[in-house]
Formats: C-alpha cells, sequence, structure tokens
C-alpha cells in the first residue's frame, strides 16, 4: 500500500470548540477551580482542562467570545491565552520553573538551617542563633514562597482549596509558630522551626522544577513531530527554459508551486511527484521503519527525508491541511481531553483540601488538648498540611494518556481521543473488514465467462462501461482487464449504485446491472448457465460479480455473464491475526463477498470466524448486537461501507490509505496499511491504562499512608515536603517509562 496517500481526517478545530495555554496550575484542585470557572461564564457547553499539558478546551456556543473565557480563568487565579494556531509552540512554562535559580537560591538560604540539625546526629553543635535564622528562612518564605500566597488567596476567594494553600498555611504556622519563640525565648536558635518552614518551600520548589522537566517530555511527541517543518523550500521560478531555484520561506509557498528536494533533505510540504525517482524515508510521519519508493505521479509527506534521488514535487496542501498538521492536531486533541477514568479522580480532589484542612485541625486539637503541648500539636498539623498535595492525583491520568498517545504516533497510530485509547483496552473480539484491511484491495479479473450465446468480447466492454466512473477495486480490475484486451468502451447512461448489490445503468439502449449473485437471486435471474463455472471459480476463493441484462417484456433479466475476482492477502495479515490471538483475543471477518470466497480468505488467516454475503447495514448489526450479548468489540475496516460498523463498535480502527469517512468514524487511525499495528493499538491501550491505575495507585496510597503518619506525628513537615515533591515527580517519571513500550509492527 502507498503510505503516502494517508490523508488523516482531523477538523482544524470544531466551531464553537477554543483552546486555551494556562499557566499556574499545581493540582487536581486548580483543575477543577479552572473547569468551574469557564463552565459559570454563559454559553459554555464544556470545559476539560489537561494539568500535564497546561491546557484548557472549552466547548461554546456561538458568539462566546475568547476574550470572557480568558477573564474567567484570570478571575479564578491563573493566567491564560488563546491558542490558535496548531503551528504555534508549545505554551512557554512560567520562570520559575523554567529556570532552577528559584530552587538554587532557596536552597543556599536553607542549607544553614538544616545543617546543624543534620550535624547533631553526629553529635555535633552548630546551631545558629535565632536572628539569623529569621533573616534566612524570611526571604525563602516570602519572597520565594510568595508565589504559594497568591495562588493559595485566589483559591480561598474562590471558596475552594489547592495545593498551594496547604503549603502556605503549613509553611506558615511553623515560621509563625518560629517568631513566637524567638520573640519570646530570646535568640539562642534552640526549639525554633524556621528549617521547617524553608526546608519545605524549597523541596515543593525542587519538586515542582522537576516536574516541570518532566512534563516537557510528556510533550516530546508534538516537539518532535512539529521540528519535523523545514523552514525554508527550494522553489523553481520561471518561465520554461529560463528557470531559476530560489530559497523562499515555508509562509511563501503556494499551492501548484514545484520544488526542488535535494538528496537528504525533508520535503517541504504535501506534494505529488512531477519528476524524478527516489526513496523516502516517512518513518517519524507514519510509523513505516523501510524507506517507501517514490516515482512521478506518487505523493509525499512534507516532513519526510528524501533519498538518494532528486524530486520535483508540485505542492498540493499547505499549512493548516497539510498531513503533518493533521497529526499534529490529533495528537493534541486526543491528549486535551480526559479519559473516563479520570471522572474518579475529579470526584476526589473535588473533595480533598478540605478533607486535608479538617484533619490538620482535628490532629491539632486532638495532640493539643490530650498532651497540653500545643506546639507540639501545631507541627504535627503542619505536617498534615504538607503531605497531602493532591498534585501526582491530577497528573496520574494526563501523563499517561499524553505519553501514550505520543508513543502511538511515533508508532504509527493516531489516537483522536483519550476514551477510544482506554477503551480498546477492554476488546475481547476484533471484527475485520475483508477488501482492503486484510487483503491488499487490488483484486484482478482471474476468469471471466459469458452466457451461451453472449458474445465474450461485448460483455466484458458492458461490464467496464457500466464501471467506467467507479472507483470500486471490483471496477477498477474490470477497467484493466478491458484495456489489457484494447476494448471499446461505449458510453452508460444512468448510472446508479446499489448499496451492497452493485450498479445498473444503461448502455446502447440495454438496461443492464452488475453485482451480486444475491441481487440477481432477488431479481429472478438464472444463473445455472454459468454454476459450474461459478463453482470452480469460488472453491479457489474467488469473488463473484453477474452481469445481466433486462431485455424487452415483462420476463427476468437475462445472464450475460459471470466475473471472477482475486484479491491477494497483505503479507502481514496472518501475522496479525496470530498477534491479536496470543493476546487472548478472538477475530472475526466480515465481507460482502459470498461465502465461499470469504471462507477461503479466512482460512488461510487463521481467523477464528467468517461471515460472508453481507450488506453494510448487516456488518453494522452483527457488530451492534455482539456489543449488546456483552462482547466488547472493536472493528477494523478503511472503506465508506465500514463506516457504519466502525461507529457501532466499541473501537473504531481505520486503515490509514481508506476513505475520510471511515477515519472520521474511528476512533483510533492505523497510518498505514499494516493489519498488526490492531495489536499494537490494543496493547498500548493495555499498557497506558496499566500505567494509569499505577499512578492513581501510587498517588492514592501516597495521602492514605502519609496523611495518618504525619497526624499521629510520626512524620516531621520536612520529610513529609521531600515526600510530597517526590509523589509527583515518580508520577511523570512512571508514565515516561511509557517511552520504552515496543509494538508488534516493524
Amino acid at each position: 500500500m502507498n503510505t503516502a496517500a494517508f490523508t488523516p481526517t482531523a477538523p482544524s478545530a470544531p466551531s464553537g470548540e477554543l483552546q486555551f495555554a494556562v499557566s499556574g496550575m499545581t493540582c487536581a484542585s486548580c483543575v477543577n477551580r479552572v473547569e468551574r470557572a469557564l463552565r459559570k461564564v454563559p454559553g459554555v457547553e464544556g470545559a476539560e482542562v489537561n494539568l500535564a499539558a497546561e491546557t484548557a478546551t472549552v466547548r461554546a456556543q456561538p458568539g462566546v467570545a475568547a476574550d470572557a473565557l480568558v477573564a474567567a480563568i484570570g478571575k479564578a487565579g491563573y493566567e491564560a491565552r488563546e491558542i490558535v494556531d496548531d503551528t504555534e509552540p508549545a505554551p512557554a512554562p512560567v520562570p520559575w520553573r523554567a529556570t532552577g535559580w528559584p530552587v538554587a537560591i532557596a536552597a543556599l538560604l536553607t542549607l544553614p538551617l538544616i545543617a546543624p540539625m543534620v550535624a547533631m546526629l553526629w553529635g555535633a553543635h552548630w546551631m545558629i542563633g535565632g536572628a539569623w535564622q529569621l533573616a534566612l528562612a524570611t526571604p525563602v518564605q516570602f519572597w520565594l514562597g510568595a508565589r504559594f500566597y497568591r495562588a493559595g488567596w485566589a483559591a480561598l476567594k474562590d471558596r475552594s482549596g489547592n495545593m498551594d494553600l496547604l503549603v502556605a498555611l503549613g509553611t506558615s504556622a511553623a515560621y509563625g509558630l518560629s517568631v513566637y519563640e524567638l520573640l519570646r525565648a530570646g535568640t539562642s536558635g534552640e526549639a525554633l522551626y524556621f528549617e521547617s518552614a524553608a526546608a519545605v518551600i524549597t523541596l515543593v520548589l525542587l519538586g515542582k522544577w522537576l516536574e516541570g522537566r518532566a512534563k516537557r517530555q510528556t510533550l516530546s511527541a508534538i516537539a518532535a513531530l512539529r521540528e519535523l517543518r523545514p523552514e525554508h523550500a527550494r522553489v523553481r521560478r520561471g518561465a520554461a527554459g529560463a528557470q531559476t531555484d530560489v530559497d523562499v520561506p515555508i509562509a511563501q509557498l503556494r499551492l501548484k508551486d514545484l520544488m526542488v528536494v535535494r538528496p537528504g533533505e525533508r520535503i517541504p510540504a504535501d506534494g505529488r511527484v512531477r519528476e524524478g525517482r527516489s526513496q523516502v524515508d516517512e518513518s517519524l510521519i507514519s510509523g513505516e521503519s523501510l524507506p517507501v519508493d517514490k516515482a512521478e505521479g506518487d505523493r509525499v509527506i512534507g516532513g519526510a527525508v528524501n533519498g538518494e534521488g532528486l524530486l520535483l514535487v508540485e505542492v498540493t496542501a499547505l499549512g493548516a491541511e497539510s498531513t503533518l498538521s493533521r497529526i499534529v492536531r490529533l495528537v493534541e486533541s486526543a491528549q486535551a481531553h480526559k479519559a473516563p477514568i479520570q471522572r474518579l479522580v475529579d470526584r476526589v480532589s473535588a473533595v480533598f483540601v478540605p478533607a486535608v484542612l479538617v484533619i490538620a485541625a482535628i490532629t491539632l486539637l486532638a495532640w493539643g488538648l490530650s498532651t497540653g503541648d500545643w506546639e507540639r500539636a501545631l507541627i504535627h498539623a503542619v505536617a498534615v498540611l504538607v503531605i497531602a498535595c493532591p498534585c501526582a492525583l491530577g497528573l496520574a491520568t494526563p501523563a499517561a494518556i499524553m505519553v501514550g498517545t505520543g508513543v502511538a504516533a511515533r508508532r504509527g497510530l493516531l489516537i483522536k481521543d483519550a476514551q477510544a485509547l482506554e477503551q480498546a483496552r477492554r476488546v475481547a473480539l476484533v471484527v475485520f473488514d475483508k477488501t482492503g484491511t486484510l487483503t491488499e484491495g487490488k483484486p484482478r479479473l482471474t476468469a471471466f465467462a459469458a452466457a451461451p450465446g453472449q458474445d465474450e468480447t461485448e460483455a466484458l466492454a458492458l461490464a467496464a462501461a457500466l464501471q467506467a466512473g467507479s472507483e470500486h477495486p471490483l471496477a477498477r480490475a474490470v477497467r484493466d482487464a478491458a484495456a489489457e484486451r484494447a476494448l471499446t468502451v461505449p458510453p452508460a447512461t444512468e448510472v446508479r449504485a446499489v448499496a451492497g448489490r452493485g450498479l445498473s445503468g444503461r448502455v446502447q439502449a440495454r438496461a443492464l446491472m452488475l453485482g451480486s449473485g444475491r441481487w440477481m437471486a432477488e431479481r429472478g435471474v438464472d444463473l445455472s448457465p454459468l454454476q459450474a463455472q461459478a463453482d470452480a471459480a469460488l472453491a479457489q476463493g474467488r469473488t463473484l460479480s453477474w452481469l445481466a441484462a433486462q431485455e424487452d417484456g415483462p420476463g427476468a433479466p437475462a445472464l450475460l455473464a459471470m466475473l471472477a475476482f482475486g484479491d491477494r492477502n497483505k503479507a502481514a495479515s496472518a501475522a496479525a491475526i496470530a498477534d491479536l490471538k496470543a493476546m487472548g483475543l478472538r477475530t472475526l471477518m466480515l465481507s460482502g463477498d459470498n461465502a465461499a470466497a470469504a471462507a477461503a480468505a479466512g482460512a488461510a488467516l487463521g481467523l477464528d470466524e467468517v461471515r460472508g454475503e453481507l450488506l453494510p447495514e448487516d456488518k453494522a448489526r452483527l457488530v451492534a448486537e455482539l456489543r449488546a450479548g456483552g462482547t466488547p468489540v472493536a472493528m477494523v475496516g478503511d472503506g465508506i461501507n465500514d463506516a457504519p460498523a466502525l461507529a457501532a463498535a466499541d473501537v473504531g480502527l481505520a486503515m490509514g490509505g481508506g476513505t475520510d469517512v471511515a477515519m472520521e468514524a474511528a476512533g483510533i487511525t492505523l497510518m498505514r496499511g499494516d493489519p498488526r499495528l490492531v495489536a499494537d493499538a490494543i496493547a498500548l491501550s493495555r499498557a497506558t491504562v496499566a500505567k494509569i491505575r499505577q499512578n492513581l495507585f501510587w498517588a492514592f496510597i501516597y495521602n492514605l499512608l502519609g496523611v495518618p503518619l504525619a497526624a499521629l506525628g510520626l512524620l516531621s513537615p520536612v520529610i513529609a515536603g521531600a515526600a510530597m515533591a517526590l509523589s509527583s515527580v515518580s508520577v511523570l517519571g512512571n508514565a515516561l517509562l511509557l517511552k520504552r513500550w515496543k509494538g508488534h509492527a516493524r
């Protein structure tokens, strides 16, 4: 299959859908606040915020201004800007995440406070005076930690909470207690907790800096795709005989420009080869590991690398309509939307911070009333506030989804939405269309038999006339056969497609019908004169069509000829079926071909079950019935007639070389015609959901264990701060392990 024919159908953005870059979010509670603020804007139908990507996707009625949505996000305490062009770079990180200087300064100021505490373990006494402790801790608390106060105050005004509020309350309590003790007991430096407040802020800043670096790695797939766009193109200009090659910026390219692509260069834009022959490396776009041969008339994808030949390419698509831009939009769309499993996290995070505040208050009162040591009680309450961080909860799902969809894009899989990625893991039965999916989709006419008394040459010419305007693979086979015999094909009129049955029309004043045996039986055509030839073709696994004519009079149409077609299975189809069986999945093939031809193809591939002689509505009905019976179904197809079945399945997978209609109906697009990618899609779904579950487990267990330990006085604020910082980084690190995933297809 020619992979360059792949053009993913990703609209630039649905009307009424806006996307924003949002900065300042730190945890799952922030996500809830931004979504709540956006949904309050009149005309907004829905909003989804991605913490890992720091984006917000808003579905709104026509007329809702982007400025109003930006203002709503700003009122909630965050900064936002609209993303209006998919070619612009990813949102720039805010300064404190982009550089490590706040962490470095905080560490330098905190080290003199922490070092004496560590030295005490070896019997050394390096405690500095209280005034010096105050001088070192104050800039950490109110300068480097100012962002916690700003974000925490914004949360309070919104009558909600977030991680920043917990950190601000906890460190302020430790700092305030230290100032009180300093004023009450003098400047000896003993029994002060400045080091706890400063260390917590330093560790949280360090964790956020590391988190920011890990987040940027989760976005590496998008960045890699964007970097495939060359900045300049070499264009041939001028009249014939006086042409020159000039370098122009990509923005100045126009449709039908002739690009000169030298060996080793990236192809600047989508186009069609006009001169030259070469091999093109499309691996970063389609996942195809081997270079693809290109010659005059072949399509090429912008961003692919030319091999050893010089190509002259005519530009056919630019900007948002290019294949690369559409791929980027599909990946971004999948990363921006939430997976169904995220709903549990949203419900938990909505009540998380208020619950932690209650637990901290109970801890303070319980320790204070039971021991009378309110200083110690306050420190235990501070530890509860500091260790309870919803960051890991907020990052667990989107981080895994972003890495998973990025890996998928590099492997030749385009995930339309996160729901498709999550649902694919549940699949128990994979249903395949036959032609173009498991077979090459390039059938040839292997036998042609005219009915007794009919002229074979004339009958083939009539069949080719009916098929003259059709792009169906069988139609091309008939036209090719007529061309090989150099037949004169007369014009056809009143040609009409009969869904799932064939074609009817008039040729040389004769009313003709060409189609399946099922249709012929419905019309009463007697097929017995050619039944022996038909049986022989069926035994070889051929697909049959019949040509009949409605002669003058009320009787049934008269049989003119039988056509037998053969289509080779794709080289990778048998391996694809074996991969799916090894994963414990059942396989079923649905085909419009006769039952014998479908059974022969199915037996050669090792399919569990085969159904033949099906209309498009039959395929969709069978898929719906299987789902209704409790079987999670994936449907794989490539044609317009597969679209209803693709839409009816739990997960639809469309072959990249198929029709736009099929790809629009599917949740996952296979960027090349390799059926082994089906197993890859399901395996990657399982791996991604496994990472999500691992992340959620550790995020939940961390809080379920950490908060009680802190409340029982078994964790100091410093250890709690370190654990909190580590939790988010560990979740992101676990998600990034998905980059090591290897698939079946190569």
